[in-house]
This record gives structure tokens, sequence and C-alpha cells, in this order.
């Protein structure tokens, strides 16, 4: 299969680029299919908070990938795209920003953008769309305790840029995903790029709430958290919020 034909429509405005590409996944559009929207009406964040922002300030663009991968390591398509993500911004400012297990670009402690992913079933097999959300020239609401890219560096960065940037890392990541030796090298670059690990956290999940050091991640991008002496694993798809640091 050839990877590296991103396809990318952009929108003035639309309700998600969530919901508009998991449409078009659903009626079986190949992947490389990217749609990026200079304003979302109907953003969603974690636990169905909604993601405001005014037209312009952020990059809000949703990725059609389909991998050929066991359900338990999907978690590492999304992953390819966070270190994309990631790789783009060091490039275009200098600043690297580290990852927040499963799915957050930070910095210092401070949320800059998120990644969130879904996966679609069709006849085709599974699709999985996933939407980057990335603060360029404003942080969004106080509350949040975010970041932008323009105050952390200076640079008014056009979100297309950002985005010509990301695909071109998440090219060579793509390929990655098809071999055992790719995802293993996918893992540890990955591994190497989470502030969690290390750290106290809390982990919401399904089954109530759990406190422990995060240690490190499985083959299949789980977190590993060392909590009242025995380790527990959390696949990303369980796990409600994630806190990281103290008491909070």
């Amino acid at each position: 299969m050839h990877h590296h034909s991103w396809r990318v429509e952009e929108f003035d405005e639309i309700d998600s680029t969530n919901t508009w590409l998991a449409d078009q996944a659903r009626a079986g559009v190949p992947e490389g299919l990217v749609v990026r929207a200079d304003y979302q009406s109907a953003g969603r964040g974690r636990m169905g908070r909604t993601w405001e922002s005014s037209p312009g300030d952020s990059l809000l663009c949703s990725i059609l990938l389909r991998p050929r991968l066991a359900h338990e390591d999907l978690a590492l398509a999304v992953a390819a795209v966070s270190l994309s993500a990631r790789e783009a911004l060091g490039r275009l400012t200098g600043l690297t920003p580290s990852l927040k297990w499963p799915n957050d670009l930070v910095v210092d402690g401070r949320k800059l953008g998120g990644v969130l992913a879904e996966v679609v079933a069709d006849d085709a097999g599974a699709a999985i769309v996933v939407g980057v959300g990335i603060n360029l020239t404003a942080p969004g609401p106080a509350s949040l305790q975010a970041a932008c890219v323009l105050n952390e560096t200076g640079d008014a960065l056009l979100a297309r840029d950002v985005l010509d940037s990301l695909l071109e890392g998440l090219t060579k990541r793509r390929d990655l995903l098809d071999d055992v030796g790719g995802r293993a090298s996918l893992l540890a670059e990955w591994r190497a790029a989470l502030s969690t690990i290390g750290e106290w956290v809390r982990v919401e999940h399904t089954n109530g709430d759990v406190e422990g050091r995060a240690i490190d991640i499985d083959e299949h991008g789980a977190l590993v958290v060392e909590a009242a002496g025995e380790r527990r694993t959390f696949h990303v798809g369980d796990v409600v919020h994630l806190r990281v640091g103290g008491a909070s």
C-alpha cells in the first residue's frame, strides 16, 4: 500500500473535522485523506468537553489512517501522529514539546495541543481517524491553563505550514506501523518523548481511580503504573483521565 499521497481538504468552518472524516471513512474513502478547518463549531475534547477556538488560532485537523494493526496496537498509530506533530513544532520553532500519555503535547506541564482518535469500522476493515488540535496563536480559556506556540516561542505559525510539516514526518512513521521492527522503533521514540514516565499519576478509569508512579509503556503503548507495590497496566481506551504530579 502506498501511504504517501496525503490529500488535504480545507474548510473555513466545519462542525468537527473528526466527525466529517469519520463519515468519509465509513463511506470507504482510502487512507491519506486529511481535513483541516480554520474553525470548528463543535470540536470535542476528552470527556465530552467542547474545544472552543477562534478562527485561525489553532491547527485543527484530522487524518485518516487504515493500518493493518491488531486492535491492541492501534495506540501506536495515534502515537505516530503525536510524534509527527511534536517534531513539526520542533522543526518550525526550535521548541519541542513533550508528550503526556496518551495524547497531549505539553510544555512545562501546560497543554499545547492534543490528539483525539476514533476507530471507525466499515466493510473495508478498521479505519482510524486521528484528530489534532494545537494552540498556535492563542492558548484558549484561562481555566485550561494551556499554552500556545506564539507565547512560548514568539513564532506565529500558519496552521497549514504546521500540517505540511506534520504530514512530512508522518510519511516516514506510517511505514513503521507495518512491521514488528518498525513498531518497536516507534515505541522507543514514543517512550523517549513521554514526560509521564517517572511521574506520580492518578489514573481515572472504568473501575475507579489508581494512584502510583508511571514507570513505562508496554509493547502496545499501554501505561505501566506501579501502585501499592504492584504493577498495573492501563490501555488508552480504558482511561478516562490521567492527572500527573502530586495529589492534584
